[in-house]
Order: structure tokens, then C-alpha cells, then sequence
């Protein structure tokens, strides 16, 4: 039986796919493993790359990949990789991680003592050592209201001011949390066939929110591990086309707020939202734009 599903969507990575790849071997090293690279178009070495690393590996692990002749968006290749995904347990992983040697044996150990454990994910580093806050709480209209204002950015530490992207929180601590980021999701088989898969009309941002959320109200736990540790190049991916994807992000955040505030009486409160989310959309490339960070491909 193939203890573990390791799915990686790529996309013009051929800097870090390499990187990725060799950690994540070399931690499977004593497991039955399956590792499934879904790349989408890339028009750069990334696929060459892949199949470099995976000729040294080929005898001791399932490896596939799957090429799309157009770029799907992250969420659909994500569930293209979860179709084919046959693992007791699912990693969701970015190319743009390295993974230590030890990681799966301490993760699993937190599954099989709580089991209601549906999700895991380790502490978060730069590439300099230094700490990158991984977790969030559920976003709620007034952050948006707090971020146009910039009041998160003057009181970073305040639970009321910055409670969505847990300021007040120093991630030394094993805790439940709402949503680790997508980069590095390791999952219980049993919880996701619960769950199911990743709702396709978030195409590339809020998809892992929305999943966390329902794995929540399922009654599955998320747990944040800091005694394991990844290196992980945050927005490496986002910034190959930050105009687009700053659109993108905003466009999904608005659909979040929609999806889980249906009712009528949440209708003007939604719209609000969207609007003071196109304004920061506004604000933000403009910001790209005059420090010349506005890659569109």
C-alpha cells in the first residue's frame, strides 16, 4: 500500500523544481510513496528538470506526470493530481519548498494521536532562516475594512486589527488553526474522501481557504506543527505575473465572502467588500507598476 500521494503543481519553476524534488526524495526514502507533478503549459525547463531528477529515483517510488496543454489554474490541477492520488495519506506541495529529512515520520505521529486530525502542516522559514507566519484565521468583512486602512499594518500584533492573518499569534506554539497556506497541506486520506475536492470556482487563490473550511466543518482538525520546519520562497509563483495575480486573488476573495455570506441580509455588506477589495487591487498594482514588478506572463 502506498503510504503517501505527494502532489505538486508547476508552472515555469525550473529554479526550484530541482530543489524540491531532491528534498522530498530523500524524505520518502523509507516509505512507499507516490509523488504526481501536474504541470500547467510551462514554457521554460521545468518539465526537463522533473524528469532529470525523477531518472535517479525511478526504482523506488511511483512517479507520474501529467502535462496540460493549457494552464488550468492551480485548483484544477490539484484535482487532476487527487483523481490519480491512491496514498493513506495527500500532500499538497509547492515547487517552491524544500523539505527537511525527517518531516513524514513526526507528521504522521500527529495523525495518529488525534484522530481527528484531518490536516497538518509544518512551521514555515525563508530561504534566510528567518520565520514566515504560515497560518490564518478565517478572513471577515471588517479585515478587508482594517486592510484598506492599513490599520493591520499599525498595530501588526493586535488581535482585532490584524486577526485574520493572526498577528497576535508567535508560531512557536502546536496549536489548531483555521488555514496553514496551501504550500505544504498533508491530509488524512479518511478526512478527504469526507471532503472532497477543491472547489473549482476559486482557480487559483482562496481554493485552500475554502477547503480548510469545509474540512473544519466537518469536524476535522488543522493542525500547525512548529517542531517541523520547511524552507519555503513565498510568492515565487505569484511573482512570475503579479499583476494577474493580484486581480485573480482579489476577484476569489470577493467569491469567499459570497459563497459563505449568502443571505439577503449580507447582499450590501458583500458589495462593500468588493468594493473596498478593487480599490486595494487598484493600490496594489499601481504600487507593481512605479517599482516595475508588473510581469503579465
Amino acid at each position: 500500500m502506498i503510504n503517501i500521494s505527494t502532489i505538486i503543481v508547476t508552472f515555469n519553476h525550473e529554479n526550484e523544481i530541482i530543489s524540491c524534488l531532491n528534498t522530498l526524495l530523500n524524505a520518502l526514502a523509507s516509505l512507499r510513496a507516490q509523488i504526481i507533478v501536474i504541470d500547467n503549459h510551462s514554457q521554460d525547463q521545468t518539465l526537463s528538470n522533473v524528469h532529470s531528477v525523477f531518472k535517479k529515483y525511478d526504482d523506488r517510488n511511483e512517479l507520474q506526470v501529467i502535462r496540460n496543454k493549457v494552464n488550468l489554474g492551480f485548483t484544477k490541477a490539484v484535482n487532476q493530481g487527487l483523481v490519480k492520488s491512491s496514498g493513506e495519506y495527500v500532500l499538497i506541495l509547492n515547487p517552491d519548498t524544500e523539505l527537511p529529512p525527517d518531516i513524514f515520520p513526526v507528521l504522521f505521529n500527529v495523525f495518529q494521536n488525534n484522530k481527528k486530525c484531518g490536516i497538518v502542516s509544518p512551521q514555515f522559514r525563508n530561504s534566510d532562516g528567518s520565520l514566515q507566519p504560515s497560518c490564518r484565521r478565517f478572513p471577515r468583512h471588517r479585515d478587508i475594512i482594517y486592510t484598506t486602512f492599513a490599520l493591520n499594518k499599525l498595530f501588526p500584533k493586535s488581535r482585532k486589527f490584524n486577526y485574520w492573518q493572526m498577528g497576535d499569534f508567535d508560531f512557536q506554539t502546536q496549536r489548531k488553526v483555521h488555514q496553514p497556506q496551501g504550500a505544504f497541506l498533508l491530509m488524512h486520506r479518511a478526512a478527504l474522501e469526507q471532503v472532497g475536492f477543491m472547489d473549482e470556482k476559486f482557480p487559483m487563490f482562496f481554493s485552500d481557504v475554502d477547503w480548510c473550511r469545509r474540512f473544519i466543518k466537518k469536524g476535522w482538525e488543522i493542525i500547525f506543527l512548529p517542531d517541523v520546519k520547511i524552507i519555503h520562497q513565498q510568492g515565487s509563483s505569484i511573482f512570475k505575473s503579479r499583476l494577474k495575480m493580484i486581480w485573480s486573488s482579489h476577484r476569489s476573495f470577493y467569491s469567499y465572502f459570497v459563497k459563505y455570506y449568502p443571505a439577503k441580509k449580507w447582499t450590501s455588506i458583500n458589495l462593500l467588500t468588493g468594493c473596498l477589495l478593487i480599490l486595494l487591487a487598484l493600490l496594489r498594482s499601481l504600487f507593481c507598476l512605479l517599482t516595475n514588478n508588473s510581469k503579465t506572463s
